[in-house]
């Protein structure tokens, strides 16, 4: 197995446990309300939404997959981190074993925030991953969080 890493920080004038509450704790019922072309839904399989919880995310009609299997491996509101697995589904295709999601959200002097996302690509044996399907996946990440600030900015009692 072959773990390719990457990391993404994406600025955002939206503070810091609003972001988290959004992107983290909302987000199995604000992603399909704002971005139902993305998500369908999320239907919980075991778990109360904390550590050990496992979703099936189905995708909208304009995604190219149909579902992932997601494991919430840690979550931590005080620190405004989160991480999970997507463990099974056809977006892993056939070279990818897992993918791991780290994300911390971290306030600016501002009052705004930044979203750092680490994202761990274990694949099967040796395969690689090229870069432009590491560019695709930053990209739709990018788009998803700038939807959500968009909602909230567009929402302030959100």
């Amino acid at each position: 197995m072959v773990a390719i890493t990457y990391d993404i920080e994406i600025p955002s004038p939206i503070p810091a446990a609003k972001i988290f509450k959004a992107v983290v704790l909302d987000a199995d019922t604000l992603i399909p309300k704002i971005m139902p072309q993305a998500i369908k839904n999320v239907e919980i399989l075991e778990g109360d939404g904390g550590v050990g919880t496992v979703k099936v995310i189905h995708f909208g009609e304009g995604s190219q997959y149909k579902s992932v299997k997601h494991r919430v491996d840690a979550i931590d509101k005080e620190n405004l981190t989160h991480t999970y697995s997507i463990i099974e589904g056809d977006a892993l295709s056939d070279v990818i074993e897992s993918i791991t999601y780290h994300i911390k959200i971290v306030p600016t002097e501002e009052g705004g925030s930044i979203c750092k996302n680490r994202s761990i690509y274990n694949t099967k044996g040796d395969a690689q991953i090229s870069e432009e399907n590491i560019k695709e996946g930053k990209e739709k990440a990018t788009a998803m969080f700038k939807a959500i600030e968009a909602y909230l900015q567009a929402n302030p009692d959100y």
